[in-house]
């Protein structure tokens, strides 16, 4: 997984990869960290995402219940990756989540 923050008003953070158990860890880490920051309104762009396991959603679904807590909200880019797609939509976090669809890829027919 590689990790990269844009800091605005909103807090961009761009994950690429895989979101597995040892993944979400640094994941739930930096979403935390971005919170106890005053950054409660978080885009979190997985349109990069290639897979997407429990772990990753608990840690998105986590970070979106603590930032609507703080008066914020957790958006989520969707991934482009069907499986990782398929993960949000078969467990219904992408009805539970804040989401917009993912940007297409230029140059992408």
């Amino acid at each position: 997984m590689d990790l990269r923050l844009t800091e605005r008003t909103v807090a961009d953070l761009t994950i690429r990869g895989r979101i597995d158990a040892l993944a979400a860890i640094d994941l739930r880490r930096e979403l935390r960290d971005l919170r106890e920051a005053g950054r409660v309104d978080v885009t979190a762009d997985l349109s990069e995402v290639t897979e997407l396991d429990v772990a990753g959603l608990a840690a998105l679904v986590r970070a979106m219940r603590d930032l609507r807590a703080a008066g914020g909200d957790l958006t989520v880019v969707l991934p482009r990756a069907d499986g990782a797609r398929r993960m949000l939509r078969l467990s219904r976090f992408d009805r539970i989540l804040t989401t917009t669809p993912a940007r297409p890829v230029p140059g992408a027919a």
